[in-house]
C-alpha cells in the first residue's frame, strides 16, 4: 500500500525550515553588526594612537603630556570598561555605543607609546598576524558544535592570573616572567576569541526587541575588541621590532 502523504507533517517540517532560515538570517545580520562595531572601535583606537604619535612633530607638549599621564589614562579606560560591563542592562543602547567609542578613544591615547617602542612596519605586520589569528578562531567559535563554556571559564581565570603576574612583574622587572606572561597571553586570548564568539552567537535570540538586540551587539563587539587588542599586544612582544 502506498503511504499517503502526511500533510500536517509536511507543513510542520516546512514551517520549521522556514523558521530556521529566518533565525540564521537574523543571526548573520547580528554577527555582522557585532563585527562592524568591533571594527569601528579598532579603527578609532588605531587612528587615535597613530595620530597622537604623529603629534610629537607638531605638538610635542601634547604628546609629552599624554605619555606622562599614560597610567591615569589606562585607569580611566579600566573604569569605563567596568562601568560598561556591569551597567549594560541599565543603560540605553545609544549610551552603550557612546561608552564603547569613548573607551576606544581613551585606549588609543594610552596605546600611542607603542609607535615609539616599535617600528611602524612591525606594528603593521603584527596587526595583520593578529587579524588572521582572530578571524580563524572567531570562525571556529561560530561554527564548532563543541561547547566551549568550560574552556572559557578556565581562560577567564587565566586572565586574572595574567593581570596579577603583570602587576608583580612591574616591581620585579623579570624578563623571564614577562616572556611567560606573553606566551600565556597569546594562548588565552586566542582561546577567548573562540569562546566569546560562541557566547555571542548563543546570546542571540530572534525575538529580542531592537533595543536589547542592539545592546547585545555592542557588548559582543566590546568583548571581541578586547580579545583582539590584548592578542595584538601580546604578539607584538614576540614579532615586534623595537626601535
Amino acid at each position: 500500500m502506498v503511504d499517503r502523504p502526511n500533510f500536517n507533517r509536511t507543513v510542520s517540517r516546512g514551517y520549521a525550515q522556514a523558521q530556521t532560515a529566518e533565525i540564521d538570517a537574523g543571526l548573520r545580520a547580528h554577527m555582522q553588526k557585532v563585527y562592524a562595531y568591533m571594527a569601528g572601535g579598532l579603527g578609532i583606537t588605531g587612528g587615535v594612537a597613530y595620530g597622537v604619535f604623529r603629534s610629537a612633530e607638531f605638538a610635542p607638549a601634547l604628546f609629552e603630556g599624554i605619555i606622562r599621564n599614560n597610567l591615569i589614562l589606562m585607569l580611566v579606560a579600566l573604569g569605563v570598561a567596568f562601568f560598561f560591563s556591569f551597567r549594560i542592562n541599565a543603560i540605553q543602547a545609544s549610551t552603550a555605543k557612546i561608552l564603547f567609542w569613548v573607551y576606544a578613544f581613551i585606549l588609543g591615547l594610552g596605546l600611542a607609546p607603542i609607535f615609539m617602542l616599535y617600528t611602524g612596519e612591525s606594528v603593521a605586520r603584527t596587526f595583520f598576524i593578529t587579524g588572521g589569528t582572530f578571524a580563524a578562531m572567531s570562525l571556529y567559535g561560530y561554527t564548532t558544535k563543541r561547547d566551549l563554556t568550560g574552556m572559557g571559564n578556565f581562560l577567564l581565570m587565566g586572565v586574572f592570573g595574567i593581570i596579577l603576574a603583570s602587576l608583580v612583574n612591574i616591581f620585579l622587572g623579570s624578563t623571564g616572567l614577562g616572556f611567560a606572561i606573553s606566551v600565556l597571553g597569546v594562548l588565552i586570548f586566542t582561546g577567548l576569541t573562540a569562546y566569546d564568539t560562541q557566547k555571542i552567537k548563543e546570546m542571540y535570540w530572534d525575538a529580542d526587541g531592537a533595543e536589547v538586540a542592539s545592546k547585545k551587539a555592542v557588548l559582543g563587539a566590546f568583548n571581541l575588541y578586547l580579545d583582539f587588542i590584548n592578542l595584538f599586544l601580546m604578539l607584538l612582544r614576540f614579532v615586534g621590532d623595537r626601535r
